[in-house]
């Protein structure tokens, strides 16, 4: 990406509350000539630790580090999913036929445009969840496509993932109308099929987003504010509750709670859970 095209990005990033991101290098760096690492590499070695959480250590002496110190110290997250993680499997499909037919909840099943299965990667370790999709993303059938889904998309790159490596979907598959709260029966219809598709992915961690989304997973009556910050449990996976980027749009101040929240997501990741 060019110079003036990344300064534009990253400040956007910053407006959007998010002041640390996550750097995947494609290649370890190469010691100069005189066996000593450049200053930018010590300086991506210390966002990398700090952004894991990870308090850093002063060289001994300036342009001093070794590169085999730096390579073994920085937290290696393996996010890429292989090719065949984009195939989709027989139990994928034959769960996306029977949503797409599904006609439990009548209202929803007349109004809808498009079913929203979700998108993403099917060996997926971190795995979102919304409340419902909205009018875009009844309109193309993809989860998280509007304003909301954009900031969705800043949050997971900023964690240094793309959304092709983890999976996005909602409680609901269709769209209320007028954007209202999903009814409880509807819930209760949908739950199944979102139980189905965690149990094909099994992810090493999920996010809730938002109270509908942190009350169907974890069965409880508990609120967003009392349960966003600290890992849950849905059935043995743990559940990062956090708020809505929905709602971010709407209290702007409260992105850094969201972004505390996510590190500790990485932080999960880069220690291995569940491996």
């Amino acid at each position: 990406m060019p110079k003036n095209e990344s300064l534009l990005y990253l400040k956007a990033l910053k407006e959007d509350g998010i002041e640390h991101v996550y750097v995947q290098k494609r290649s370890d760096p190469s010691p100069a000539a005189d066996g000593k690492v450049p200053q930018i590499e010590i300086l991506r070695h210390k966002l990398a630790q700090d952004n894991a959480g990870i308090k850093t250590t002063q060289p001994a002496a300036k342009g001093n580090v070794s590169h085999q110190d730096i390579k073994a110290s920085i937290p290696r997250v393996e996010l890429s999913p292989s090719p065949e993680s984009r195939v989709s499997s027989p139990a994928i499909e034959e769960l996306r036929a029977k949503i797409e037919k599904c006609k439990l909840c009548g209202e929803l099943a007349k109004t809808r445009n498009k079913t929203v299965f979700g998108s993403g990667s099917m060996q997926a370790k971190v795995v979102f969840v919304g409340e419902a999709p909205g009018a875009d993303e009844d309109e193309q059938g993809l989860p998280f496509v509007g304003r909301a889904g954009q900031l969705l998309t800043k949050i997971i790159e900023a964690m240094g993932m793309t959304r092709d490596q983890v999976f996005i979907c909602n409680v609901l598959k269709c769209r209320p109308p007028n954007n209202r709260p999903p009814a409880p029966e509807e819930v209760v219809h949908c739950r199944p099929y979102l139980k189905q598709q965690l149990e094909i992915i099994k992810p090493q961690v999920i996010v809730a987003l938002g109270s509908h989304a942190a009350k169907t997973l974890l069965q409880t009556e508990q609120g967003i504010s009392g349960l966003r910050g600290t890992f849950q449990k849905y059935e043995g996976i743990p559940v990062m509750c956090t708020y809505h980027p929905a709602y971010l749009l709407r209290s702007p101040g409260e992105k850094r709670k969201v972004w505390e929240d996510m590190k500790k997501v990485m932080k999960l990741l880069a220690e291995g859970y569940g491996e």
